[in-house]
């Protein structure tokens, strides 16, 4: 597919995907999984030789998602970048997370909480692994004095379709009779509302997958062992990275990893810290998470806004 950077199209094309992922983050992550993870499993219980607080290990799971990602995502940009097959790469992770949030529908307690774990885990590894190559799109798609408001625009359009889906399932746990699951219906709602959030995540990422280039730079290459061809082309950017003059890059990288590490940590466990330390209630939870989530709307205009005005660092 021919196309220019800053072509409209292709802009919007990127933005639906923010749209399309971004309820695996609020309603699986944040709102409603964790909610349902504590009100369906023990306090405490055994698992695969240890014993665990429910909480714990549900921490533990997500934290080992990561580690898995962290380990992988190099190896997969380096062929993205070498093949120059970002959407293919996009495509597979979003894919996986999308499947793995619909399949927690199945997910009921603990007879089955390796169901319930090893879909959260691939879940998270499918949202984390897609926006490897979400992310590397920007720089391809948008003009440099774009990419801020092109961003905000994709955070904007992910914080206002996740929480639409998030409204309509609170709607459903809260009032289960309203949508003909009778007055004892919430659970099942709750159980619905993950099918949702991956037929969603899978039907609106369609859009971006149509509208982004499947190739988006240099000529077809070669894709034969393709994997060892992305080690060499991780190798030049990890020899690239050490050489003197990219200090300032190293020490953003290092600062980059501890942020958003720190974030992530907050967005994945704060459900479960707002309900077992601070004890609120699920729904002032949930309240409160969609308040969030319209708050930075405005948070991501602002700092789009203040980039342009102040500029940003350039390597």
């Amino acid at each position: 597919m021919a196309f220019e950077k800053g072509n409209k199209k292709v802009i919007t094309a990127w933005t639906w995907f923010d749209w399309a992922n971004s309820v695996y983050p609020l309603v699986i992550t944040t709102a409603v999984f964790p909610l349902y993870f504590g009100s369906v499993m023990p306090e405490e219980l055994d698992f695969l030789g240890g014993h665990f607080k429910s909480s714990e290990l549900y921490a533990y799971s997500i934290s080992f998602s990561f580690l898995l990602v962290s380990l992988i995502s190099p190896i997969l940009s380096g062929m993205a970048d070498y093949a120059g097959r970002k959407r293919l790469f996009m495509q597979i992770f979003s894919t996986i997370g999308a499947f793995s949030s619909a399949m927690l529908f199945f997910f009921t307690g603990p007879e089955n909480l390796w169901l319930g774990l090893l879909f959260s885990v691939l879940a998270s590894i499918g949202f984390a692994g897609s926006l490897v190559f979400y992310n590397a799109f920007l720089p391809e798609i948008a003009h440099e004095d774009q990419m801020d408001m092109v961003s905000a625009r994709g955070f904007t359009m992910g914080y206002i379709g996740s929480s639409i889906l998030l409204i309509v399932n609170l709607v459903m746990i809260m009032k289960p009779e309203m949508v003909g699951l009778g007055k004892d219906g919430g659970l099942f709602a709750t159980q619905l509302s993950f099918l949702m959030a991956g037929i969603w995540w899978f039907a609106f990422a369609q859009i971006s997958f149509a509208g982004l280039p499947g190739r988006t730079e240099g000529p077809k290459k070669d894709m034969s062992n393709i994997l060892g061809r992305g080690f060499r082309e991780l190798k030049s950017v990890v020899k690239l990275l050490f050489q003197p003059q990219q200090k300032r890059l190293r020490l953003f990288l290092m600062a980059f990893f501890f942020y958003s590490m720190g974030y992530m940590t907050v967005i994945y466990l704060a459900s479960l810290f707002g309900k077992k330390v601070l004890h609120l209630e699920d729904s002032a939870l949930i309240t409160t998470i969609l308040i969030i989530q319209f708050v930075a709307i405005g948070g991501s205009y602002f700092f789009a806004w203040l980039s342009k005005k102040i500029g940003t660092v350039s390597y």
